[in-house]
């Protein structure tokens, strides 16, 4: 079966706060160690009371060190929010402390709203113009030292932290495929252009020292309950907090809502159906035969599984069915 791994927005429940938001990061992934999940990933975003995971390296670290073996990385850096020579430094302190573990992922969206990505960035004129140039500069800080070379990524320089390009457009598949490098989609919230984005990955891939052929993972969205009525019920906490985003009230995650997608109009569910089209909500039958049909149709080779759920255990227990529905071989069973 395709490898499975996890992308956590450290959601913030209504009702709690952000030390028990990281508390869950932390104790989702432990779990998804031991249920044979191959990496675990954190997304920057800033001011959102919804997500906890802004400081991405530092939830990183904290995650890294709860685990032993599952690889941890961002999912991803917003880089036109930061000097690459910053997060050559930051990620190659994290693969120094976890050889071997860490990916970083690249975005060049400010992950935030336009005040906040003022408030964030060196300068906003046309950084994220010059993201694949960042790009670039950030891969050669990885680099070997160069005699002469004055300014130095330590920790950082010689270090081989793999590094991807998210993207929800084409914009980001021609980079990657120029690049030689792994590329994901977010195609768990923005679908639209996914299937084009794909062909131009896969059709215009230049193999490198990175990478010797394509390698795509997708976004994709995952509720898994005993019965398929309580995993639509469970969904229906993203499907709030995507409406209150797009009409200006973000917050935190909503506990969910008995009927709440029949309640609303024909234009906000329309939203929902094309902003979280690429999503398995059912019980494990029902999430098996989606996952199996989108990866048919999209010939994945690995997918990035996000659970936007209210209740921490009910979170877990859907990754745990995801897991045995598809027959993902587990790890070590035990959660020191």
């Amino acid at each position: 079966m395709i490898p499975l791994s996890i992308l956590d927005l450290a959601p913030v429940p209504e009702g709690s706060d952000v030390s028990q938001a990281l508390a869950n990061t932390i104790d989702l992934a432990r779990h998804a160690e031991r249920l044979g999940y191959g990496r675990y990933w954190l997304a920057e975003h800033h001011n959102m009371p919804g997500i906890a995971s802004a400081a991405t390296s530092v939830v990183i670290g904290a995650v890294a060190a709860a685990t032993r073996r599952i690889r941890v990385g961002a999912g991803g850096v917003m880089l036109p929010n930061h000097a690459p020579l910053v997060i050559a430094e930051q990620f190659g302190t994290l693969n120094a402390l976890y050889p071997d573990r860490i990916d970083l992922g690249l975005g060049r969206a400010p992950g935030s709203d336009q005040a906040t990505a003022r408030a964030l960035r060196r300068t906003l004129q046309g950084d994220v113009d010059a993201f694949p140039q960042d790009v670039m500069e950030l891969m050669q800080w990885f680099a070997p030292a160069q005699e002469g070379q004055r300014i130095i990524a330590n920790p950082g320089e010689g270090q081989a932290v793999p590094i991807w390009i998210l993207g929800s457009s084409t914009y980001g598949a021609q980079l990657a495929a120029h690049l030689g490098l792994p590329y994901a989609f977010a195609s768990h919230f923005a679908p639209g252009e996914m299937m084009r984005a794909l062909d131009v990955y896969r059709q215009t891939f230049r193999p490198s020292p990175h990478l010797e052929k394509p390698y795509v993972m997708l976004g994709y969205n995952a509720f898994v309950a005993e019965t398929d009525d309580a995993a639509r019920l469970l969904f229906s906490s993203v499907q709030q907090a995507f409406v209150n985003l797009r009409t200006g009230r973000p917050g935190k995650l909503p506990p969910p809502v008995q009927g709440y997608y029949e309640g609303l109009d024909a234009a906000a569910r329309g939203m929902i159906d094309a902003a979280l089209a690429c999503s398995a909500v059912g019980a494990p039958e029902t999430a098996r035969e989606a996952v199996e049909t989108f990866v048919a149709r999209t010939g994945a080779d690995e997918l990035m599984i996000t659970s936007q759920i209210w209740d921490p255990a009910a979170r877990v227990r859907s990754i745990e069915l995801l897991a045995q529905a598809v027959g993902q071989s587990s790890g070590d069973e035990s959660v020191d």
